[in-house]
């Protein structure tokens, strides 16, 4: 079956935060049906090469991705990029330069979990970040698993609504980029950005600037977005003329429970994956117009 002409532009591995490996998430995207599937790590393209092997071996799309972390007014906020140039030394170092952010925040979590009399170690965490002999880079969702593996906590919305997310006993941030710098480092890198799933932020005022001041794309399909979500960004990337993206932001399933959904549960047109490309193209063209 082949759903028709489908992209999943949304989705983790286990070099970062997913519990499947590159090549399992391209080939389950290919018995899903899907056309298409991007490779969206937490700030590391690291999956990408895997992927793009993989995608040509059984013939699906392979579109390279990877999502920064940055905030603004104090508000995590995600940023896709896509069809970046990943040889770029200048991008790559941007990129370790949030990853090492991310430890920092890790180091943070950690310490806040055992104030709070939890006794989780980083051995724990690491251990539940371990897949099949590989481990990526560590994120809250491994923290979400030990806690589970613990008894602390019986699922992974548990452990982020408790403790993990925003709001949450244990939550913690570290200063990281703002998005408006992203948007720089993307198009410099020859990318095309979009604001990921804008309905998890209660910020429209902020993803409206952001829509204004650069941004290719909004994600509006998401797994975490209900009919009314879809609706209300649905019109302001019509206002702000940028692409209507979306993706499932599958990471695999853990304790039987999928994180945030299910690959392609969430997707769009595959014509919508080659307008990112196009729109790549461009600024990697006004690149080197700019180099020259």
């Amino acid at each position: 079956m082949v759903i028709a002409r489908r992209a999943d532009l949304h989705t983790h591995t286990t070099a970062s935060d997913g519990r499947h490996t590159p090549a399992e998430v391209v080939r389950r995207a290919k018995a899903a049906g899907l056309a298409a599937v991007a490779i969206t790590d937490h700030d590391t393209v690291a999956g990408v090469p895997e992927a793009l092997l993989e995608g040509a071996r059984i013939c699906i799309t392979v579109v390279p991705g990877v999502e920064l972390s940055t905030v603004a007014d104090g508000c995590d906020i995600h940023v896709l990029a896509y069809y970046t140039d990943n040889n770029d030394p200048v991008w790559l170092e941007r990129l370790a330069s949030v990853g090492g952010t991310r430890e920092s925040r890790n180091e943070l979590l950690l310490a806040k979990l055992q104030g709070l009399g939890i006794p989780i170690t980083f051995d724990d965490v690491r251990s539940a970040a371990a897949s099949r002999g590989k481990e990526g880079s560590i994120g809250r969702p491994h923290f979400a698993e030990a806690l589970i593996r613990l008894g602390v906590v019986s699922n992974m919305n548990e452990a982020f609504d408790r403790l993990l997310g925003s709001g949450g006993a244990a939550y913690v941030q570290v200063p990281k980029v703002h998005p408006l710098e992203a948007l720089t480092w993307i198009r410099e890198a020859g990318g095309a950005s979009v604001i990921a799933h804008p309905g998890l932020y209660s910020r429209d005022a902020l993803v409206e600037e952001l829509l204004g001041s650069g941004a290719d794309g909004l994600e509006i399909f998401h797994s975490d977005h209900g009919e009314a979500e879809e609706r209300r960004y649905g019109e302001l990337a019509d206002r702000y003329g940028v692409l209507a993206t979306g993706g499932s932001d599958f990471h695999g399933e853990r304790g039987g429970i999928a994180f945030h959904g299910e690959l392609g549960m969430c997707s769009v047109d595959m014509t919508v994956a080659e307008r990112l490309k196009a729109v790549a193209a461009g600024h990697a063209a006004n690149r080197g117009s700019r180099q020259t």
